[in-house]
């Protein structure tokens, strides 16, 4: 595929950076129906169902979608659509962000949280027939589900687009798209970038999804650092050595930092444990991003997150320019509006 071209906007453009930027490169107006294969995306289930010209398109949107006012006819343009989010697991950023996306564009909004508890799931009812009911009110769905392949099922068993918030340990799409806008913003590309995954990588479907959606670029590689119990999953190795995208599991932090563009914190997912409290202990605060991971970040580099934290990323690195995890979760709702305009054929 050809190369993404080199682009600075958003977050990149309030960066101090060692590089020389180039002039921000923004969308002047609001794209129509997509050109590329994106225009025939029914559903977002999983990040396989990208390619690079696909992220490239939908990337122009959130562009767009940046610069969307109150009041102007941008604002309108999902008017009498309705989404329904239904959350059968926690959730702050994911469903605000769609809300707020659904909102800044003129849609209504029909919100379900903690859907397992006080929705008719409670009393038995199986996904498939909520997502059949909940289908005849709104016009899009997206569902966050605590079991791997759920949203999947919700999506064949609906006529309406589903959007996958999560699905267990399984796959999270909409956060790798928008921390691969991340990556594009803050470095200016997407191709020959060292990425550094850390913490919990066998529950942690962002990383997942992200490692998968960045096989689309040439010159990746990955390193994954993690304690034992929660390496990163022999499907994803499977995956990135069937595509040729190259990858080592490393423990040294400092030393995988001093070498990546990008170090991707994740927290260890204590929900994920169950009753296997020693072993969360013996994980958490195994690997933390601190002043002295920084010191060793080359400064053209950026620290991720796809937040909640807890301790894995001290508080004195949010002041740092590289630390992107706070712009990086507003890039979600530019993307978010994006991906339901193109969901919804508007």
């Amino acid at each position: 595929t050809a190369p993404l071209a080199r682009r600075v906007s958003g977050g990149a453009a309030r960066r101090v950076a060692a590089v020389t930027r180039g002039a921000p490169c923004r969308a002047t107006s609001m794209p129509g129906i997509p050109t590329t294969k994106l225009k025939d995306l029914k559903n977002c289930i999983e990040a396989q169902q990208f390619d690079a010209e696909m992220l490239k398109e939908l990337f122009v949107v959130a562009d767009a979608m940046a610069e969307v006012k109150p009041g102007s006819p941008e604002s309108r343009m999902l008017q009498g659509f309705n989404m329904a989010t239904l959350f059968y697991e926690p959730s702050t950023r994911t469903r605000l962000s769609f809300e707020g996306a659904m909102g800044k564009l003129g849609g209504g909004i029909l919100s379900t949280e903690s859907a397992g508890e006080y929705s008719s799931a409670a009393k038995g009812e199986t996904l498939e027939d909520t997502i059949r009911t909940v289908e005849g009110y709104a016009d899009i769905i997206v569902l966050r589900h605590f079991s791997a392949g759920a949203a999947r099922r919700a999506a064949n068993a609906a006529d309406t687009p589903v959007i996958n918030a999560g699905d267990g340990p399984g796959q999270h799409p909409t956060q790798a798209l928008l921390d691969t806008y991340t990556i594009y913003n803050e470095l200016g590309r997407l191709e020959n970038l060292k990425i550094g995954l850390v913490g919990d990588l066998a529950n942690g479907r962002t990383v997942r999804s992200l490692a998968s959606m960045m096989t689309n670029f040439s010159g990746v590689s990955f390193y994954f650092i993690a304690p034992d119990v929660v390496k990163m999953g022999q499907d994803i190795k499977d995956e990135l050595d069937e595509k040729g995208i190259r990858w080592e599991e490393s423990e040294d932090l400092l030393g995988v930092a001093s070498e990546v563009d990008v170090l991707y914190q994740t927290r260890i997912q204590k929900e994920r444990f169950g009753d296997r409290l020693d072993e969360y202990e013996a994980c958490r605060g195994v690997y933390t991003v601190d002043a002295a991971v920084m010191d060793a970040m080359r400064r053209d580099a950026v620290v991720m997150h796809p937040l909640p934290r807890l301790d894995e990323i001290t508080t004195e690195v949010d002041s740092d320019p590289r630390a992107a995890y706070f712009r990086q979760a507003r890039n979600g709702l530019y993307v978010r509006m994006a991906l339901l305009k193109v969901l919804l054929k508007v």
